[in-house]
């Protein structure tokens, strides 16, 4: 039987057995450790490619046969794995690479906030900005202002969102996720014209 390992807060825990992981940079150098990239994996429970679709595979898959998770993170000197967002929700803001899950994280433990989407949308001085979409809880009055004030307190200045909305809900698809897609869509004109 497997040992139990102990629980660290943040991390999803180790690579299963079997499974080479590593964080590539967009360089596609390995990383070292507790530095921020993409999460590549290999091993026998990883499919080997998608059915009759070459392009896609080539896309996904690297030279030597790690397969892109789309997961943005890092690993501890441990081995413990820490996912800290989609490469697809990445935002980069005046040359930063700002995580939205991170942001949303702080949002998300406010007082009288249910649940938050942090997208990134086009900003003519810092390519883009991250935008705050915001759903209060029953009865609860959240206001934007000092939803961001309590932001400044806790994050460096460029992970900070330029806006923040609070909505009665957020865009989901069929199975409940939050569709970022559409967020971005609907706030992409707020600083370009």
């Amino acid at each position: 039987y497997a040992q139990q390992s102990e629980r660290r807060g943040g991390t999803v825990g180790f690579a299963l057995p079997g499974v080479s992981l590593r964080v590539r940079g967009d360089d596609g150098q390995n990383l070292p450790v507790g530095e921020i990239g993409g999460i590549q994996v290999q091993g026998p429970n990883v499919f080997k490619g998608y059915w009759r679709m070459p392009e896609k595979t080539a896309e996904e898959f690297t030279a030597d046969g790690y397969f892109k998770t789309g997961d943005v993170g890092k690993v501890d000197e441990r081995g413990y794995v820490t996912i800290v967002g989609r490469s697809k929700d990445l935002i980069i803001s005046g040359g930063y690479n700002v995580y939205p899950a991170e942001i949303e994280g702080y949002i998300n433990e406010m007082n009288g906030v249910a649940e938050s989407a942090v997208v990134g949308v086009p900003h003519p001085d810092f390519g883009e900005v991250g935008v705050a979409v915001v759903i209060a809880k029953p009865g609860a009055d959240v206001q934007p202002e000092p939803i961001l004030a309590e932001l400044k307190a806790k994050l460096a200045n460029f992970k900070i969102p330029k806006r923040c909305f609070v909505v009665a809900e957020l865009p989901r698809n069929t199975m409940g996720k939050v569709q970022k897609n559409l967020l971005r869509e609907q706030y992409k004109a707020l600083f370009v014209l």
